[in-house]
């Protein structure tokens, strides 16, 4: 008679590192994407955003949460930002906020106070923030417009942390993947954000 004991002796660290794979599987590294209208998807499903088609193209190896809210200003994205940081416990932020403080002409040092709060807040939960530079169209007046790109490299050097390139800059050049506002990417648009992104992520959150 086959004594079961025995066998469960004999398969214990077998069925151990079964379970440790499981684990680590169902607990995939998550992207929390943070931002604004350019990557909720303005005006067109959020599945046709190009955070959710970097998700398809990369099989969620690193699964992707696209936390965005068209018309958030970077004060709003940190007001939400406990809550997501506990539902998703993402190893990586991206940061694409401050755009919507710019166009309403809010003081630079202001967003970049915001700016701050929102870094401090992912590295306090043990994350990667990651800070997309954005910049603001010419017509807003060359000395705010510069006050408000640097704010970027200022803090990714201040904090260290990786500073990822605007990809708005390359669309804004093909007037066909512009909506009528001028200032919207649309559906079109986004496989080539997605895939432009793709290229500066990779290296980032370590995907092959």
């Amino acid at each position: 008679m086959m004594n079961f004991n025995n066998v469960f002796r004999w398969h214990y660290p077998f069925l151990l590192l079964l379970l440790l794979l499981v684990s680590r599987l169902a607990a995939a590294d998550t992207l929390l994407v943070l931002g604004d209208s350019l990557s909720a998807g303005y005006r067109m499903s959020a599945t046709v955003a190009w955070p959710s088609l970097l998700d398809k193209q990369w099989q969620q190896q690193p699964r992707i949460i696209n936390a965005s809210i068209s018309g958030d200003t970077a004060g709003q994205g940190l007001a939400r930002l406990p809550a997501l940081l506990k539902q998703h416990q993402p190893r990586w932020v991206l940061i694409e906020l401050g755009g919507n403080d710019g166009l309403r002409g809010f003081p630079p040092q202001n967003i970049a106070q915001d700016l701050s709060k929102i870094i401090n807040e992912v590295k306090a939960a043990n994350a990667q923030p990651l800070l997309m530079q954005i910049r603001l169209p010419a017509n807003y007046g060359r000395r705010y417009t510069e006050a408000f790109s640097a704010i970027y490299p200022q803090l990714a050097q201040q904090y260290d942390i990786p500073l990822v390139p605007f990809f708005m800059e390359q669309v804004y050049l093909k007037p066909e993947w512009m909506q009528q506002d001028g200032i919207h990417p649309n559906p079109d648009a986004q496989p080539f954000i997605a895939d432009v992104m793709a290229k500066a992520l990779a290296p980032l959150v370590k995907h092959d």
